[in-house]
């Protein structure tokens, strides 16, 4: 029996921590079928190699493919410069010849309605998408995304970093769960989950050091685990409310470009994710990437 889920995870991959958190729950989910990795935002090729290490590590052949660097809205990327720096040799990783937005144009084609987007960072890859192709939108089963902080006044790093694709895609007719900061906030990742990954293989101990990492640029000892709080909402549901739908609004220009507006309305495309069990999310954060570096021996590639 196949997995209930197909998924392809839409990352920035290898400057905040949690977008390779997220990879690793994507791969310790039984149900989860993951067909490939599109990465966005500056040097894609270099998270593209990164996403490919870190599935090798957990001894997954999983294929990777280069997406669009430059924001649409022009924004500058930034780019705190620590992203791969503990993964040598990352040139030697091998990276599909399709590009990301040709992929993702051609998975959901050839399995209309079948696959689930998971969009982890910029939505520029998405938006590009839309722009190139509109059976895109109606080929999408569902659009889950890790973007904005509704209610809060504050603009969030996804949708600021190119406020014009995700206005792009929130007036798209595509199906959409949004995760925002107001909830993911809600969830810490500390010492105790630390040492529990940091223990499963190769894998865990390279989630290790990275998320040691994380904490010294920030000078914490804790994180946010915003991208798979995001993938939980496909994979485990019933641990949040996912009822309120509407539309969501995106500002564009100046200082409050990237900030969202959700607007509650019955026949709206979206959906919010408006509460959150943080303790069992905690918990399944931690078993499941602990699960993606313990069974390497039974994925094990050349």
């Amino acid at each position: 029996m196949g997995a209930e889920h197909r998924i392809i995870l839409d990352t920035d991959i290898g400057s905040d921590v949690d977008d390779a958190l997220a990879l690793a729950l994507i791969l310790g989910s039984p149900e989860a079928e993951l067909l490939g990795v599109t990465t966005v935002y500056g040097d894609t090729l270099l998270r593209a190699r990164l996403a490919r290490r870190l599935g090798k590590l957990a001894g997954r052949d999983v294929p990777v493919y280069c997406g669009i660097g430059t924001p649409l809205s022009g924004r500058d990327v930034w780019w705190p410069g620590h992203e791969g720096s503990l993964h040598e040799g990352l040139e030697n990783e091998s990276i599909q010849d399709e590009d990301a937005v040709n992929y993702l144009l051609r998975q959901v084609a050839e399995h209309p309605g079948e696959v689930d987007i998971v969009a982890i960072g910029p939505l520029t890859n998405i938006a590009a998408a839309l722009k190139e192709d509109p059976a895109f939108e109606r080929n999408v089963r569902h659009l889950w995304i890790m973007g904005g902080a509704f209610g809060t006044g504050e603009v969030e790093h996804n949708f600021r970093s190119d406020d014009l694709s995700a206005s792009i895609v929130f007036k798209s007719s595509l199906n959409i769960t949004v995760t925002g900061l107001e909830i993911t906030r809600k969830v810490e990742m500390r010492r105790d989950q630390l040492e529990l990954i940091s223990a499963a293989g190769p894998l865990g101990a390279a989630l290790d050091a990275d998320i040691r990492q994380w904490w010294e640029f920030w000078n914490e000892e804790w994180n946010v685990p915003h991208d798979p709080i995001t993938v939980l909402t496909l994979l485990r549901p019933g641990l949040f409310d996912l009822s309120v739908q509407g539309t969501v609004s995106i500002a564009g220009g100046g200082e409050s470009a990237g900030l969202s507006t959700f607007m509650p309305d019955a026949s709206g495309k979206v959906r919010r994710v408006t509460t959150i069990d943080a303790n069992s999310v905690a918990a399944e954060i931690s078993s499941r990437i602990v699960s993606a570096g313990s069974t390497r021996q039974l994925h094990e590639i050349d």
